[in-house]
């Protein structure tokens, strides 16, 4: 397992970036659609459009933590 810890490492902070560009382009996106500046969408449409960018946030933080949390028990246990 010790041999993954770079993948690991790095996959955890592309996961972390791609989750903060996706609540970047969520919340520019739905405060767009709520000012009414994206013609033929009705400004609910921005709310929907930031719940579903902060779900897809927080998801892909979680899975970031996660493989972050795997690393600290993978050194752990090899300092043992």
């Amino acid at each position: 397992m010790r041999q993954h810890l770079g993948f690991l490492k790095t996959s955890s902070l592309m996961v972390k970036i791609a989750a903060w560009i996706f609540l970047l382009f969520g919340a520019i996106g739905g405060i767009s659609v709520i000012k009414g500046m994206v013609p033929g969408n009705p400004p609910w449409m921005g709310f929907i459009i930031l719940a579903i960018y902060a779900f897809f946030f927080f998801f892909f933080y979680l899975i970031a933590k996660i493989a972050d949390l795997l690393i600290q028990i993978i050194n752990t246990i090899h300092k043992e």
